[in-house]
């Protein structure tokens, strides 16, 4: 294996129904922008409360992508 250099991005991904949505909805639009993604960190979990209810999740994560060899 080739020695590597990344790129980190932080994205932000919502959803309705649970965190581990709100985490795939960010990595799926991620790489529809970001080439080589390899991997991604979860740094916050956060969520909005409406009436006294969960009415979305927001995770915000680190994308790490492989820079393109040159």
């Amino acid at each position: 294996m080739a020695n590597r250099t990344y790129v980190l991005s932080d994205f932000v991904g919502t959803s309705t129904v649970s965190s581990d949505e709100a985490i795939r909805n960010a990595v799926a639009r991620a790489c529809q922008s970001v080439e080589h993604i390899d991997w991604f960190e979860v740094t916050q979990i956060r969520g909005y409360v409406r009436a006294g209810a969960v009415d979305h999740f927001q995770v915000a994560l680190r994308i790490g992508a492989r820079l393109s060899d040159v």
